[in-house]
């Protein structure tokens, strides 16, 4: 009989501790989230960062997972997989996706927001219509930050943009495509994870980007000069699936929301800081780094022109009010 009460006191305790264990894991959720940049990148520290800082507001309740330099999902696949609810979060770089609407290329028209300071206006100009956009496509935009100005690196010396005719040219959204089509240059779409073998083959031999681009593919192995343009500061924005975030609680949705306001703050101040270290890093590793001659300055303020009025045309009537409340700020 003793043996029997045992046997059952000891079951009990088992089914509870099972019980408890299958309730904890209940409250656990795990969110994956996709990125398209080196795990070193300061993006990619950024979510990792922004991670820890859910991990610890929800109280251990919400997990999630970074899976950086494309590991999950390629970044043009990031958008749709979260749409979707592949992965219930990711981070994109808005403009690629400007073909699909013209909204989400606002932020990359030439020399309409070349400072973080007009880059930071325009976002909040345009933030409204990239929200509503996202909603009407099941998603939620959690935060933004945005890359180091944009600069022209080449593999031969330049006088002016029009000298990239014929040159094969990286484009990777469709405004780097653009520019390409109107300077005579042969565009190849590349994305950030294939770029540094791209230089290594000579599939590409000019770009704009980032200092930042620069550093982390090593195009100063490839490419030997970086025009410091300052044409346009695009943003990687973080977005959330609707159905996920509403399948939180109040406390989790608040701990996310939370983490996501303090990672903007964040990430601004960061690409900030180091704007100036990436390009000094491209000159430490023998890159010629110089600013544009006015020829190529002229050059690219008429192709910023044309592509301005060709976004207006597209973006339409809510294309203009966000131009013109920037333009009043």
């Amino acid at each position: 009989m003793k043996i029997s009460r045992l046997a059952s006191a000891v079951g009990a305790l088992g089914l509870a501790a099972f019980v408890f264990g299958a309730s904890s894991a209940a409250a656990q959720t795990k969110w994956d989230l996709p990125a398209a940049y080196p795990a070193s990148n300061f993006h990619s520290e950024n979510l990792v960062a922004f991670a820890n800082d859910v991990d610890k507001l929800s109280g251990g309740k919400l997990k999630i997972t970074v899976h950086a330099g494309a590991s999950l999902f390629k970044a043009p696949e990031i958008k749709r997989a979260v749409q979707g609810n592949q992965a219930q979060l990711g981070e994109i770089l808005v403009s690629n996706f400007a073909n699909e609407n013209a909204l989400f290329g606002v932020d990359v028209l030439p020399f309409v927001a070349t400072s973080f300071d007009a880059a930071q206006k325009l976002y909040k100009a345009s933030k409204p219509a990239l929200e509503k956009l996202l909603a009407s496509q099941g998603m939620m935009l959690l935060y933004t930050v945005p890359w180091p100005p944009q600069g022209l690196y080449s593999k031969k010396a330049l006088d002016g943009a029009s000298d990239l005719k014929g040159v094969k040219f990286r484009s990777y959204n469709p405004a780097t495509a653009k520019i390409a089509e109107m300077f005579g240059a042969q565009p190849v779409t590349i994305q950030a994870a294939e770029l540094s073998q791209a230089l290594a083959t000579g599939v590409v031999e000019s770009y704009i980007s980032s200092g930042s681009t620069g550093y982390d593919t090593k195009t100063f192995e490839h490419l030997k000069f970086f025009y410091d343009t300052q044409a346009w500061i695009p943003k990687n924005a973080v977005i959330v699936n609707k159905k996920a975030f509403d399948a939180l609680d109040k406390a989790t949705q608040t701990a996310l929301l939370k983490a996501g306001a303090d990672a903007e703050a964040r990430g601004w101040k960061i690409s900030a800081e180091k704007t100036g270290w990436y390009v000094d890093q491209l000159k430490a590793n023998g890159m010629t780094v110089q600013p544009p001659s006015a020829k190529m300055s002229a050059e690219f303020k008429k192709v910023g022109e044309v592509m301005v009025d060709d976004w207006l045309k597209k973006a339409g009537a809510e294309g203009k009010a966000i131009l013109d409340a920037y333009n009043k700020m």
